[in-house]
């Protein structure tokens, strides 16, 4: 079975990866808040949900 690589494809690829750099630390720890906070917001929805279940008869 052969693979035929498209070659502009391939050149879009590399132009998108050339374009990447490494988050600064600032820039990740924003973003580890951010997914700490949603975790934690759908953590509190979900235990408030188990507590309203178990209320009602």
């Amino acid at each position: 079975m052969t693979f035929k690589l498209d070659e502009e494809l391939f050149k879009k690829y590399l132009r998108v990866l050339k374009l990447a750099r490494t988050p600064t630390r600032d820039e990740f720890q924003k973003i580890g808040l951010v997914a700490a906070i949603g975790i934690a917001l759908i953590g509190i929805l979900g235990f408030i949900i188990y507590e309203v279940i178990l209320l009602l008869p």
